[in-house]
């Protein structure tokens, strides 16, 4: 990925943090016959591997595990809030009119080592781990023991586990941090007061990484 050093994020436990609040990622691995992806959620398990470990699982019916094979260089993209972002935000259009539109937005990459899961127990573990995770936050909050005895069991066999051992994390955080400090200050409030909360959301991320800003 491209990174130039002003939208650079080099903190692991930022980019961490970053995955776990946006675990729908894109796993793309390469073999003979080309490029092949998968969108899928995933969990970070910080404490394997030096840079982290990514658990999921794919339909056994999705050829992505044949094609791969194992030990396969793997590529993980996860993205976050964006936004076009349009010149008239910015003053220098008035003072000068040299200024054209751009997107600022959020990606983490996640470089490692594909392997794949097909031990039930492991399976199971990680299914109830990836429900737990989600399902935490809500009023009724469901669990695999909810369901009847040997259903999940039986579903294990239409499924095939991913584990990705990051080797390399890159963090673009491309948020207006190149602009002069006038033209920042016009994307927070152009940005800010717009009715689409994705755009409110870029809003604080491009105040948050505002160039000087100390919090």
């Amino acid at each position: 990925m491209y990174i130039p050093p002003s939208f650079a994020e080099r903190d692991v436990p930022v980019m961490h943090a970053f995955i776990e609040a946006h675990p729908f990622g894109a796993l793309v691995t390469a073999s003979a016959t080309g490029l092949f992806a998968t969108h899928l959620p995933l969990v970070l398990d910080r404490a394997h591997g030096e840079q982290g470990t990514l658990q999921g699982h794919i339909a056994r019916a999705n050829p992505h595990h044949e094609l791969a094979g194992e030990a396969t260089d793997a590529l993980v993209i996860f993205t976050g809030a964006d936004s076009y972002v349009t010149p008239s935000l910015y003053p220098s259009k008035t003072e000068h009119g040299k200024v054209v539109p751009t997107w600022n937005y959020v990606a983490v990459h996640a470089h490692g080592t594909l392997r794949f899961v097909r031990e039930p127990g492991a399976l199971r573990r990680h299914l109830e781990q990836l429900t737990a995770l989600h399902e935490s936050g809500l009023p009724r909050p469901w669990s695999i023991a909810d369901t009847p005895d040997g259903y999940v069991d039986k579903l294990l066999g239409a499924i095939v586990g991913v584990e990705i051992e990051i080797m390399r994390l890159e963090g673009k955080w491309k948020m207006s941090q190149n602009r002069p400090a006038a033209d920042v200050d016009g994307v927070i409030e152009g940005l800010g007061t717009s009715g689409d909360p994705r755009q409110r959301e870029v809003a604080e991320i491009v105040r948050a990484r505002r160039p000087g800003q100390t919090g």
